[in-house]
């Protein structure tokens, strides 16, 4: 069975070339091509020999994102993808402009498994982790597509990273690599529901990538109503989990709070949460709740979004509202993937 030779570390496409008796230069040329250039087939690969591509075709395969769908923001220019992948599933990412630049969020599993009621993708039901190259692919495809150079990247489209936690950091490792992409890991952000065991593992990594909780809630009584996975691991063992991760990495921690009326959005709500993260290096990004037809859950008013943001900030935490983006072409992953599953 072939392999995704994309999804290699740049160390196992080395020992792939050794073992074939070719020089080490030769990892160098492949790597370039696949990471920085996104080639999706070995005819691309212009400097490598006819009898050498064979060879790679014989034992390997290219990871790519086929573009499905694409819908552009006619407010903000934010872009959506369906990504078609090489065994018909798919997947979603959302390229948004900043005055920084360009950012993606990608997907890294095909459907999650975690089961949020505020989310669109778990809806659909989970399939499979994304290999380390179609996650990579999707950055690829918007580039091409688009003529742009991305500078940043969240995981926060369909998918658990952290579920997902060995392709997740093979894929930092290759965009971050100097004959890939070479975004700087201080670009990246990874989300996590909470899989507390895997909070440690990314710490002990030691990767300057930035950590973003989805906590939603101020206490378990309300976050495991919203977040089965808080029936496992509870806000006490994510937040010391948090903790320890900011003493070893000295990297702050965002936290994201998705505002539901009348489910998390009161001022109770806001002082509990700041009690929890007092003395953390921390921001909360709050979040008005996306519609998703199926979940009936209501977005919290103007006037308490920012009475919440309010409460937190006078009890000394760093918080923002996040800037809707994409709300004319359902920017939140999850809802292109169930739409068309239906169709199938």
């Amino acid at each position: 069975m072939k392999r995704d030779i994309k999804s290699l570390s740049y160390e196992e496409l080395n020992n792939e070339i050794i073992s074939i008796g070719l020089p080490k230069f030769r990892s160098k040329q492949i790597f370039e091509w696949l990471h920085k250039f996104g080639v999706s087939s070995f005819d691309e690969m212009s400097n490598i020999s006819k009898d050498l591509r064979a060879k790679l075709s014989n034992s390997f395969f290219i990871s790519s994102c086929e573009i499905e769908q694409r819908f552009v923001s006619e407010i903000d220019g934010t872009v959506k993808y369906l990504f078609r992948l090489y065994d018909g599933e798919y997947v979603e990412s959302v390229i948004m402009k900043y005055k920084y630049g360009y950012t993606i969020c990608v997907s890294s599993q095909v459907g999650c498994k975690m089961g949020c009621t505020f989310c669109a993708s778990t809806l659909a039901g989970f399939q499979r982790n994304l290999e380390a190259g179609e996650i990579e692919s999707q950055l690829h495809s918007a580039q091409s597509d688009l003529n742009i150079r991305i500078s940043n990247i969240v995981l926060m489209g369909i998918g658990e990273p952290l579920d997902n936690y060995d392709n997740v950091v093979k894929f930092f490792h290759n965009v971050n690599h100097e004959n890939g992409l070479n975004i700087s890991m201080r670009n990246i952000t990874v989300s996590t529901c909470g899989i507390v065991p895997r909070i440690y593992d990314l710490m002990d990594e030691e990767l300057p990538v930035t950590l973003t909780i989805s906590l939603h809630a101020p206490n378990d009584e309300i976050r495991s109503r919203t977040m089965p996975v808080n029936n496992k691991w509870g806000i006490e063992e994510i937040i010391k989990a948090c903790r320890a991760y900011i003493e070893k990495t000295n990297r702050r921690v965002s936290f994201e709070y998705t505002l539901i009326n009348h489910v998390n959005d009161s001022k109770e709500c806001a002082l509990e949460l700041a009690g929890r993260l007092n003395g953390m290096l921390c921001h909360v990004n709050l979040i008005p709740v996306n519609d998703v037809e199926e979940r009936g859950n209501v977005r919290s008013t103007d006037k308490n979004i920012h009475k919440f943001s309010d409460v937190l900030k006078m009890n000394g935490i760093n918080a923002t509202i996040r800037r809707t983006l994409g709300s004319d072409i359902n920017a939140s992953c999850g809802q292109l993937r169930r739409k068309r599953n239906e169709v199938e």
